[in-house]
């Protein structure tokens, strides 16, 4: 296997190595873009979307972008892209995801290629995994684009702003430089339509907020309605969790249907009386349940009624169907796990984030029956108006990028559903962490005593945990 690898050598390094004579053509240009005064920098971006027109691509102009993005963020935020963040730009330019470290400085490089790609006029999109992280970003790097010349927009659940230079309290804008992962100063975002957001050159949001916006345009009546303009370019921050574990995961948009409030409320009180495996199978994977002819039986004799009866076929089905959906909402759906209750409301909780998802609802009568459960009022049922997934919406993109720090483990998978090459991006400094095997526990139980006598003996040690 050594001499293999030694024959052919690494096919990352050698990857890696085909952007060395860019990235030495890009530090080359920093002098010469040192000197420039602002007005200078900015009518820069003019200056290559007119070359753009005449033909030149945008490859030809990367290494004059991209030190012209260097020299905005040396003079806003005070950050110089090191050499390996250039490399991590240039992976994104291609439509390859970038595996970088945690505290490489991902937001960073990722405004190399939003730049670049926003000269042609159709917009990026840049994906985060929740509102904060976007609004975080977009006043973040804002200052860079702006400093450029161009325009970024913010979409949230329920608000849609574009980054507004002109607020500049120096003292707080100072600070949000310095601490910019924790502070968010919103007197630079100032709220607009959700049109003109995508209108933006940059436009910041999470992989909720695109994916909703696109099944509301697909519904809308006429083109004034809709709001986003295209799909040209994407760039997902955490890539495998978004394109990879939450892949299948449905966007719904729903409206209210019938009114079964009080059969939801029968079968939420009848469910508990249940009991699996000789009433009903459980299957965890596929959040599916399943009555068995004993448990059917049961039920009968506790409504008074026969569930399957013949010449009233639709009868039947709305019984079953409110049926399975209690033994769902007993068997698989957790309070403070799956979902809260505030203030008379059932609120899902994103299994991926753990952040709550207000205004969000399951559909198919599984939030009524959960409503029922926990005895809040039981709101109309709901009927499917538009749904896709984030596997699909994401392909629909001309052109798809990626950062994380793990996506090696899931490179197959990629290239699989989604056609993306991973490339790891060498450290900017020697990397002194170890990387020890996972450990795997046969109970939960097991997990967390190791974790409490670890934690221990960190403590004990004088080391941080």
């Amino acid at each position: 296997m050594a001499l293999l690898s030694k024959i052919f050598g690494d096919a990352n390094l050698r990857v890696v190595k085909t952007f060395e004579p860019v990235v030495e053509e890009i530090n080359a240009l920093e002098a010469r873009f040192e000197v420039l005064s602002p007005e200078e920098l900015r009518t820069k971006t003019t200056e290559f979307r007119e070359r753009l027109s005449k033909e030149e691509t945008l490859d030809d102009i990367l290494p004059e972008a991209f030190a012209a993005v260097r020299e905005a963020s040396k003079r806003t935020l005070g950050q110089r892209h090191f050499d390996v963040q250039l490399m991590g730009g240039i992976v994104l330019h291609q439509g390859k995801i970038a595996e970088m470290r945690t505290g490489e400085g991902k937001t960073l490089v990722a405004t190399l290629p939003a730049y670049l790609n926003a000269l042609t006029g159709k917009g990026v999109h840049i994906v985060t995994v929740n509102d904060y992280l976007s609004r975080r970003d977009a006043v973040w790097m804002g200052q860079i684009y702006d400093a450029l010349g161009l325009t970024v927009g913010v979409l949230n659940h329920e608000a849609s702003y574009l980054y507004d230079h002109s607020a500049k309290p120096p003292a707080e804008d100072a600070e949000r430089d310095l601490l910019g992962s924790f502070r968010v100063v919103h007197d630079f975002l100032r709220p607009v339509s959700r049109k003109e957001a995508y209108a933006a050159d940059i436009t910041y949001g999470t992989n909720n907020e695109y994916g909703f916006d696109y099944l509301r345009d697909n519904m809308a009546y006429t083109l004034e309605q809709q709001t986003q303009h295209g799909y040209s370019f994407a760039i997902v921050d955490e890539v495998d969790s978004i394109l990879i574990d939450e892949a299948r995961t449905p966007l719904i948009i729903s409206a209210p249907d019938e009114e079964s409030g009080e059969l939801y409320r029968t079968f939420a009180r009848l469910v508990p009386r249940l009991k699996a495996p000789e009433d009903y199978t459980v299957d965890e994977k596929l959040k599916a349940v399943a009555i068995t002819e004993e448990g059917i039986d049961k039920v009968e004799g506790l409504i008074g009624k026969k569930l399957y009866e013949g010449g009233h076929e639709a009868e039947t089905i709305r019984l079953v169907h409110h049926l399975e959906q209690a033994l769902r909402a007993n068997a698989l759906y957790l309070r403070d796990r799956d979902y809260v209750v505030k203030d008379g409301e059932v609120i899902i909780v994103d299994e991926f984030t753990g952040r709550l998802m207000p205004g969000r609802r399951w559909s198919e009568g599984l939030h009524q029956a959960i409503e029922a459960k926990e005895s809040v009022q039981v709101q109309k049922e709901s009927r499917t108006l538009a749904t896709i997934t984030f596997q699909n919406y994401f392909r629909m993109y001309e052109k798809l990028a990626g950062m994380t720090g793990t996506a090696a483990t899931s490179a197959e998978e990629f290239h699989k559903v989604y056609k993306l090459d991973v490339v790891s991006v060498p450290t900017n400094k020697p990397n002194v962490r170890k990387d020890l095997p996972d450990l795997v526990f046969r109970t939960e139980k097991g997990k967390f005593m190791a974790l409490a006598s670890r934690v221990k003996a960190l403590n004990e040690a004088g080391a941080p945990v």
